[in-house]
């Protein structure tokens, strides 16, 4: 119960409150406490200030007139409900008193620190004899020569002012115990509704890492809560997604690499068994270079899409002329298109500017996208190749345009994704296209789609034209090579 956020909030939060309203209780007892007794105080000096009227001076003829003079003011003193009036002789020997006894001793520091005061003036916060918590005050009266005659000494309980401290105190306590409840309580709920469903969050998470994708967080909250549950449910649908198409992918590899491995075999096995006629001999031969060019193709993807996934996916960087790389890629596939029936129309234009990039891999980004357009478009289909400079934006731009089946809307934005295929009926991996993005991306280019369903698709593949500055990586390498 008292560990991670509950623990951190019993710290953190609940132990600041309880100490600011045991603070608090403190400081309101010693206030109440300094007020009832100075309310205590304030009423003995007040009463103590009507002697000036009765001793003007604080002065006396005699001891008996002393005497005679006190005990008529304590006779006649009108708050003896409130405090008592004790007449004290010379030796501290209660003379007569407010409430009719005397001649008794009592215990009155108050009067002996009196004697020693120049004022005669003294308090005494304490006990008496019979054990009741007192506050006194004694003020001394002398003679013309300045003999003391005796003091008058004014007495209070203090067991109201205890009584009434004692009550404010057990209100505070039961205010600060009402504020640690609410505030326990609150925070007693508030923590639960963030522990329980991290909890489950934390629950599916681990279903998740052990495979399991279809695991969801039920929302419980329109807050940050609810958007880290809808984050846990997004990234378990992507995660679903892409198992799916990481399984799709294996499925497609292990199909592509299975049927010219197989038309190999078969050949191979047809020539070992007997020597075939010349002409099922070069059929036999043509088949196993088409499917071994086929199978090294795609092995290359494999390895190509093995390093971009490890950030091992390198670049030889020089001067370099596009034009001969889109003629060679053009060249190769010519060929193959008119085989299948197709017309691949390539528009070369008389030069371009030289750009910075490696000549290989951007022959590869040529070749996979020439090759796809010629997979998608159906015998007597067209598939045009155009480049051109475009001056606004220092560019060159390389544009492959179809007429073949063409991309649905919902696909188009993925189809540059990894493992991502969508027409499931053509051959193919689904990383070429994911790896010849990345290439662009690294000559800091880019590769632009659109496509309509059975109109066609055009690729627009953009590369910078070649500047000095562009040409040297951030450690200045020099110009001609970069891995």
């Amino acid at each position: 119960m008292f560990k991670g956020i509950n623990r951190r909030w019993l710290i953190n939060t609940f132990g600041v409150v309880l100490a600011i309203i045991i603070i608090l209780v403190i400081f309101s007892s010693v206030a109440v406490h300094s007020l009832c007794y100075s309310t205590v105080e304030a009423a003995l000096n007040n009463h103590s200030e009507d002697l000036h009227n009765v001793f003007p001076d604080g002065i006396s003829d005699s001891t008996d007139t002393f005497v005679a003079t006190a005990s008529a003011y304590a006779d006649d003193f009108a708050y003896k409900d409130e405090m008592e009036i004790q007449v004290l002789n010379a030796t501290g020997r209660v003379v007569t008193t407010s409430t009719g006894f005397g001649a008794e001793d009592v215990k009155a520091p108050d009067f002996t620190d009196a004697l020693k005061t120049e004022s005669g003036f003294a308090r005494y916060v304490g006990r008496n004899e019979a054990g009741e918590k007192i506050m006194a005050l004694s003020r001394v009266i002398r003679n013309a020569q300045g003999t003391e005659l005796g003091a008058v000494r004014y007495v209070s309980s203090l067991r109201n002012a205890d009584m009434k401290v004692a009550v404010y105190t057990l209100i505070a306590i039961a205010v600060g115990l009402i504020i640690i409840t609410v505030v326990a309580l609150s925070g007693y709920y508030f923590i639960r509704s963030i522990v329980k469903p991290v909890r489950r969050m934390t629950e599916t998470a681990q279903q998740i890492a052990q495979g399991d994708f279809t695991a969801k967080v039920d929302k419980m909250y329109d807050d940050e809560i609810g958007d880290l549950s809808d984050t846990i449910n997004d990234m378990a649908k992507e995660l679903d997604a892409n198992e799916k198409l990481k399984n799709d992918f294996i499925s497609r590899v292990s199909h592509e690499l299975r049927t010219p491995l197989t038309a190999i075999k078969g050949w191979a096995e047809t020539m070992q068994y007997g020597v075939p006629d010349r002409v099922t001999l070069e059929k036999g031969m043509s088949v196993i270079v088409k499917e071994s060019s086929r199978l090294t193709s795609l092995v290359e993807e494999l390895l190509d899409f093995s390093k971009l996934q490890s950030g091992r996916l390198t670049m030889q960087m020089a001067r370099m002329d596009i034009l001969a790389e889109i003629d060679e890629a053009v060249y190769m596939l010519k060929e193959r298109a008119l085989s299948e029936g197709k017309h691949l129309l390539y528009d070369d234009p008389e030069e371009m500017p030289i750009i910075y990039g490696d000549r290989n891999r951007l022959k590869q980004v040529f070749l996979n996208i020439i090759d796809n357009a010629l997979k998608y478009t159906p015998e007597g289909g067209m598939i045009g190749v155009q480049v051109y400079q475009d001056y606004k934006e220092h560019t060159i731009k390389v544009v492959v345009a179809d007429n073949g089946c063409g991309i649905n809307a919902e696909d188009l934005p993925k189809v540059k994704d990894k493992f991502y295929k969508a027409n499931q009926k053509i051959n193919g991996s689904g990383i070429g296209l994911a790896v010849a993005d990345e290439i662009i991306k690294m000559h800091k280019g880019s590769i632009d789609i659109e496509s309509s369903p059975e109109v066609g698709t055009t690729v627009t593949i953009t590369i910078p034209i070649f500047n000095e500055a562009a040409a040297l990586d951030d450690d200045s390498q020099p110009l001609g090579g970069m891995n």
